[in-house]
């Protein structure tokens, strides 16, 4: 690791897969008064209280560090050595532990506010959260809601894409939805007040709000986390949008309608129909 104080993150970015955290990161990652790993996402405090994504944790690491000097060898640019240095300090000997969690964060100016965007954080159990709120009682909370049948909808192609698959009949396509991962990172009616009850002055923000209003979302997050507004380039551009979507038949959207219509019931109940109508 290079030199620096080790650091804890005085921010964290939770929330739902493809939901905008990457969008997010993007944004902040050009504001001087936040600083972001080269890899986003950290992935701690999952590690440490959900033993089944360690084995997917393990394949990020290896894999984040070599993608970060693929894209310098692509574009012509050499390896600054103190990053190169950075990533093997990150990677290798013994991961996972509390200074080596602060240790991720050292290279964070000292005029700058470390954050850890990790949207698995979202699925913590109680006594994760809690841990979380023990270790970190002053950081600031970001969580982002999309629609429960539009995120599905995006994961599931999201998952056909990368195996190359595709189904073929209406009974392919509903043997799909069986699938437990794609209810697990939109189960916002367990997770969402778990977070609130030990950080009630998190910011929830919904998906929709990046499309249609980006500088309105940029100032709600710069007065939650307490730093000055910022000209962001780029703010109306797309990040892994899906090029060539899988079109859903219609019966196995209407099939995740009802499936989640409890999720839809929460956000209503709990946010507003407001904020549902926005997650969109």
């Amino acid at each position: 690791m290079p030199d620096g104080q080790p650091r804890k993150p005085g921010a964290l970015c939770i929330g739902a897969q493809k939901a905008g955290t990457s969008w997010l990161a993007q944004m902040l990652g050009q504001h001087p008064q936040v600083w972001i790993p080269p890899f986003k996402e950290v992935q701690y405090f999952n590690h440490l209280f959900i033993p089944e994504h360690r084995r997917w944790i393990a394949w990020h690491y290896r894999q984040k560090p070599q993608e970060i000097r693929d894209r310098h060898a692509r574009r012509g640019i050499p390896m600054p050595p103190e990053l190169d240095a950075y990533l093997n300090g990150a990677t290798r000997g013994k991961m996972f532990h509390n200074q080596w969690y602060k240790r991720i964060f050292a290279p964070a100016p000292p005029s700058a506010m470390p954050m850890d965007f990790t949207p698995e954080y979202s699925t913590l159990p109680v006594e994760g959260v809690d841990y979380v709120a023990n270790f970190l009682p002053k950081a600031k909370i970001i969580y982002l809601i999309r629609h429960p049948v539009d995120r599905a909808i995006s994961q599931l192609r999201m998952n056909l894409q990368r195996e190359r698959r595709q189904p073929r009949t209406l009974a392919d396509w509903m043997a799909e939805l069986d699938n437990p991962v794609l209810y697990d990172r939109g189960d916002y009616a367990s997770y969402l007040p778990r977070w609130q009850a030990r950080y009630p002055g998190m910011l929830v923000l919904p998906f929709g709000r990046i499309a249609r209003e980006p500088q309105a979302v940029m100032d709600a997050v710069e007065a939650h986390l307490g730093i000055n507004p910022w000209p962001y380039a780029n703010m109306t551009e797309r990040v892994f949008a899906n090029r060539d979507s899988l079109q859903l038949p219609s019966q196995a959207i209407a099939a995740l309608e009802t499936r989640l219509a409890p999720q839809l019931d929460f956000l209503k109940d709990h946010l507003g129909a407001d904020f549902l109508a926005q997650t969109r």
